[in-house]
């Protein structure tokens, strides 16, 4: 009787690495945009494949809207849209690669979320990156019509045009 014995990675036994899935995004051989969320804020990172491992390039945080006037919420739909609207500008003036690969990790993918209102508005940007319309939260929610900061929206969007 033959015993083979697998090697089980620890990031997989930790639940924190899908390495099927890592393997079929690293294998577009494009970067990826990896879009992390917390209660309070949102996080995006552009983040390119080495053979030595993961080289963060650019980083975005959506604590940083502050400097542009955001005084709602950090974690809402709204706050997420501008953190992606405010990643890709960001990745247009290092003059970065615009074709990217949305990255989410193992948070759950939830149909018109925060972590698809970010990757809208990494996409009106100008990035490049696939995705199906159908699961971009709707317009109202992402302008912040809901929560009564349309006005806000607006003026944080216009701060981050003239960048």
């Amino acid at each position: 009787m033959k015993s083979t014995m697998e090697h089980v990675y620890r990031r997989r036994t930790e639940q924190k690495t899908n390495y099927k899935k890592r393997l079929s995004l690293l294998m577009s051989g494009k970067a990826r945009v990896v879009v992390r969320k917390s209660n309070m804020y949102v996080y995006l990172q552009y983040v390119v494949h080495d053979t030595k491992g993961d080289i963060m390039k650019l980083s975005v945080s959506s604590k940083s809207l502050k400097k542009y006037g955001w005084t709602a919420n950090l974690g809402n739909t709204s706050a997420c849209y501008l953190t992606g609207y405010l990643f890709g500008k960001s990745v247009q003036e290092k003059k970065l690669s615009k074709e990217l690969v949305f990255d989410i990790g193992l948070q759950k993918a939830q149909k018109k979320g925060r972590l698809f209102a970010s990757l809208k508005g990494a996409i009106d940007s100008g990035l490049k990156i696939e995705a199906n319309p159908d699961v971009f939260p709707d317009a109202d929610r992402i302008t912040g019509k809901h929560i009564k900061k349309e006005e806000l929206f607006n003026k944080v969007k216009a701060n981050i045009e003239k960048k």
